[in-house]
């Protein structure tokens, strides 16, 4: 048997008007809206809008583009020709997308008394119109598609989809939804949009299984069906899978058809997966075609100052402040421009932004309040950054991130014996945490720098007993770790035993040039040297 992905809408059978050539464009033309291909669907329709049937899919493309206005035209045109079957049904979806419900039940209503309630399209095209529209529980579509089906005396698939987006739009409509996308399948098992649906429904409900699985099955059924490719972006983003996540957006972006709105869509997408020097190169081919696109140039000024790009940075959202009124920003657009200005030396505008940020938003205080701590860290108010986290560490159990945070300001502080009691507490609530205990050996070597008590000797052994399973990750640490131990034992006269750790240092770091520095002078011939080999401990 072979699967038919793409079956043909209800509107198939109206191809009234207009010669038959253009008749015959009409699936490919569905098809494309289908897609997503919106400018080749208006390629294949914009030259016969005067054909109502034409119009009346003109107006289905521009509504899925949430151009309302754009839809009533064209919807209005469609009903202008009396002879078109859809005419009034097109009239009542012009008056939907302009948000007059009530006038558009009634010209629904007068579609269907002028068929003597006898014609299955009818009711199947008024099911159509309040599934593809915004209507969030409208009990009219679901009675108009079950009429249809009792009407036409056996299921359709794609009135069966129409009527699970109408119920997907309830609050509680999941149940009833799915029931009728299976149903669809049930009537045409390759029904791809079905699948799709399917896919969708399971992803909202955190079915990500299932989704998955339903996802793939429109992917064997049609390659090319771009809206899939989306949506795996969204779950593979979700589910902390950013490669995969940016793999699939870009297919998506590339068989959608290269505009400047799926390029932002890409570009956007690469911004929230971290990818910020790709979203920069697709942010200005946007912004060379669209100079004034404010998200892409809020976009812009975010991402340059996550690539460390904060002159530009700067620049970028200077030029953003002209697009967007203050009162229209968003609470990130005030964070960010408090970084970008903390960072370019501007602390107190920045850290008088961010605080504005918080006052607005006292749900993401948390969330912002690191922003504020960093802000105060680049200024050196090292005071003001430690009594923040103290604040927000006071309000419940603190977050052991919290904690290690405050250590750093206490470290950066040069206050080591406060950092090292915080750290304790954070390496003995959380044992596994071996960065915890490299922190906790760098607070104590920086209280005994000249190693005269060996503070940092045990945290040191102990860092090294929990980082040595995986030495590739901990390179950089475990290196440093055998240093200081190389340095104590040859302060100690042990010079084996020294000369044994600074060996252990260029085993996981072999281009640690500290420890081979020590190594050429423990293993020459002459006199040991005045000064103890460096440990390699910052202060």
């Amino acid at each position: 048997m072979t699967n038919k992905p793409w079956k043909l809408t209800l509107l198939a059978a109206f191809s009234l008007a207009g010669p038959a050539v253009f008749a015959q464009n009409m699936p490919a033309a569905r098809q494309s809206i289908e897609l997503e291909r919106f400018s080749e669907a208006k390629r294949q329709l914009l030259p016969n809008q005067s054909n109502p049937e034409a119009a009346y899919e003109l107006g289905r493309l521009y509504l899925k583009q949430e151009k309302a206005d754009s839809a009533a035209y064209f919807f209005n045109m469609a009903s202008r020709d009396t002879k078109f079957p859809l005419a009034m049904v097109s009239s009542g979806r012009a008056l939907l997308a302009q948000g007059k419900k009530m006038e558009a039940d009634a010209q629904f209503d007068a579609a269907i008394k002028a068929t003597k309630s006898k014609d299955a399209n009818i009711y199947a095209a008024v099911g159509q119109a309040y599934a593809e529209s915004d209507v969030k529980d409208n009990q009219k579509g679901i009675d108009a598609i079950n009429q249809a089906i009792k009407l036409n005396k056996k299921d359709d698939a794609a009135w069966l989809v129409n009527l699970g987006d109408i119920y997907a739009k309830r609050d509680n409509g999941g149940g009833d939804a799915m029931n009728a996308y299976d149903r669809a399948l049930r009537a045409d098992g390759g029904y791809v949009r079905a699948y799709y649906r399917k896919g969708e429904l399971s992803f909202r409900s955190r079915n990500g299984g299932e989704a998955l699985t339903n996802f793939n099955k429109v992917t064997s059924i049609n390659s090319n069906y771009a809206p899939v490719y989306r949506e795996l972006a969204n779950m593979y983003y979700y589910a902390d899978k950013p490669e995969l996540a940016v793999e699939n957006m870009k297919k998506y972006t590339d068989m959608a058809e290269k505009t400047t709105s799926t390029q932002a869509t890409y570009a956007a997408f690469l911004y929230t997966s971290k990818k910020y020097p790709e979203a920069i190169a697709q942010i200005q081919e946007v912004l060379a075609k669209d100079p004034n696109n404010v998200t892409m140039n809020r976009l812009l000024a975010y991402s340059l100052y996550e690539s460390n790009q904060n002159d530009q940075a700067l620049a970028a959202v200077e030029k953003y402040n002209t697009l967007v009124p203050a009162d229209k920003r968003i609470t990130d657009d005030y964070v960010y421009q408090g970084k970008i200005l903390a960072k370019a030396g501007r602390a107190d505008e920045g850290i008088t932004l961010i605080e504005k940020a918080i006052a607005a938003n006292p749900d993401k205080a948390a969330d912002l309040q690191n922003d504020l701590v960093q802000a105060y860290i680049l200024k050196k108010d090292y005071n003001n950054a430690a009594k923040v986290l103290r604040q927000k560490m006071s309000k419940g159990t603190p977050a052991l991130t919290d904690q290690v945070r405050l250590a750093n300001v206490y470290t950066i502080d040069k206050k080591y014996a406060q950092a090292d009691s915080l750290l304790n507490l954070v390496i003995t609530a959380r044992p596994t945490y071996t960065a915890g205990y490299l922190m906790r050996a760098q607070a104590n070597s920086n209280l005994d720098p000249e190693l005269k008590q060996a503070l940092a000797k045990p945290h040191y052994e102990k860092y090294i007993e929990v980082a040595k399973a995986d030495p590739a990750k901990n390179q950089a640490g475990l290196a440093e770790a055998y240093r200081y131990l190389g340095a104590y034992y040859y302060n100690a006269g042990n010079k084996a035993q020294a000369l044994s750790s600074y060996q252990q240092a260029v085993a996981v770091k072999p281009d640690d040039a500290q420890a081979a520095d020590a190594i050429k002078q423990l293993s020459a011939p002459t006199k040991a040297p005045a000064k103890a080999p460096a440990k390699g401990t910052k202060k």
